[in-house]
């Protein structure tokens, strides 16, 4: 019923049958690593889901049609065009009605997803509350389509050039539920450990997946955010990034970069800084990511075969 939705075979056939299919988004390939390390991301994001049972569905604009599930040469395409412009909701009809290419972000991959009824996504880090925002108003439409658009996006928190403490104000406004996987603090990305808390703790997939459950049975519409640390052995030290932050902001203010840029700028300059270590450690807490929103898929999948079969017997 939506023309200008595009499955591959392999997610089409999962969907159909009621397997568990999982969304990833295309923005991490054409801007959010250096080509080629962009493309064996995602090509490791693609394994790990497929080792844990689970079909991925990388979600990008491909010459004007949204595309659930990439091949081998699409995903070569966005990761060696660095132009390739960013689709978030408000892009999406207009990069279609050009014919044009797009990489999803945290919020454009939602709607597609939610469009092609997948209900769990894994990302690194999603957007927020810009600090500033009081005198810039720059909030992320990735908050707006958590709170619309109910699917799980499992994350390792927001971006830590964020403003944290207010990015969760916003979610606790929009009424979206924030989990922590396994902690009871909300995940700095590059930290484990913000300083601030979740709204509540689980500690294994089946127990978010009910969660999952529960709230879409109910008729709640919306989002639920599940924040996952980054792996021990690959978290930045807190300090040391906080003063590179500090330092990277002041850089994109005095160079006058805003709006879309401003977060790949940031991104590449804490790149630099670490000398490479957030780089590395923003792979690792991508595909940790990965493997816990397959993991949920899995159980959330069970749930829902187990209540249609106990339905069917009633």
């Amino acid at each position: 019923m939506r023309p200008h939705l595009r499955f591959t075979d392999e997610v089409k056939e999962a969907l159909d049958a009621g397997r568990p299919v999982i969304a990833l988004e295309s923005t991490i390939i054409s801007h959010g690593f250096p080509y080629p390390a962009n493309v064996e991301c995602a090509r490791e994001c693609v394994r790990i889901a497929r080792e844990e049972g689970v079909v991925p569905a990388t979600i990008a604009v491909i010459g004007g049609q949204m595309a659930v599930g990439l091949s081998e040469a699409e995903v070569e395409r966005l990761g060696s065009n660095r132009d390739t412009p960013k689709a978030s909701r408000r892009d999406l009809p207009i990069l279609m009605a050009r014919g044009s290419d797009g990489a999803t972000t945290v919020a454009g991959t939602m709607a597609v997803a939610a469009m092609a009824g997948i209900s769990l996504f894994a990302t690194g880090g999603i957007g927020g509350v810009h600090r500033g925002a009081e005198r810039s108003f720059d909030i992320s439409a990735d908050l707006e389509e958590i709170a619309r658009t109910s699917l799980a996006v499992v994350s390792s928190g927001a971006k830590s050039v964020l403003d944290l403490a207010l990015t969760l104000e916003f979610l606790e406004t929009r009424g979206v539920p924030v989990l922590g996987y396994q902690t009871d603090a909300f995940p700095g990305f590059y930290t484990r450990d913000s300083g601030l808390p979740v709204d509540a703790r689980f500690d294994t997939p089946d127990e978010v997946a009910r969660v999952l459950q529960t709230k879409w049975e109910m008729g709640l519409q919306g989002g639920v955010l599940v924040t996952n640390p980054i792996p021990e052995e690959y978290a930045l030290d807190p300090v040391q990034i906080e003063e590179i932050i500090e330092r990277a902001i002041a850089e994109a203010r005095e160079t006058g970069v805003r709006g879309k840029a401003i977060t790949p700028f940031l991104l590449a300059r804490i790149h630099e800084l670490t000398g490479g270590a957030s780089e590395a450690a923003n792979k690792a807490l991508v595909w940790s990511n990965v493997r816990l929103a397959s993991r949920i898929a899995v159980a959330l999948a069970l749930r829902v075969r187990t209540r249609q079969i106990g339905g069917r017997q009633q």
